[in-house]
């Protein structure tokens, strides 16, 4: 959490379009039965999370 903080606002936008084309990608192979570790679509939604936080708190 704390490199997310020490991010820009530009640098973290790029890692939430990162993250969401990862997560897409997890659910298209999950959804194909090719998905070893379903447990990684958790952390990347979380992941979003965090970052959609973080974006939140330095815009107010």
């Amino acid at each position: 959490m704390e490199d997310l903080k020490s991010k820009s606002a530009a640098e973290l936008n790029e890692d939430l379009v990162a993250a969401k084309k990862e997560l897409f990608n997890l659910r298209f192979q999950n959804a194909t039965n090719q998905l070893d570790n379903t447990s990684r679509i958790k952390e990347v939604k979380k992941n979003i999370a965090r970052i959609q936080t973080v974006l939140a708190a330095q815009k107010a």
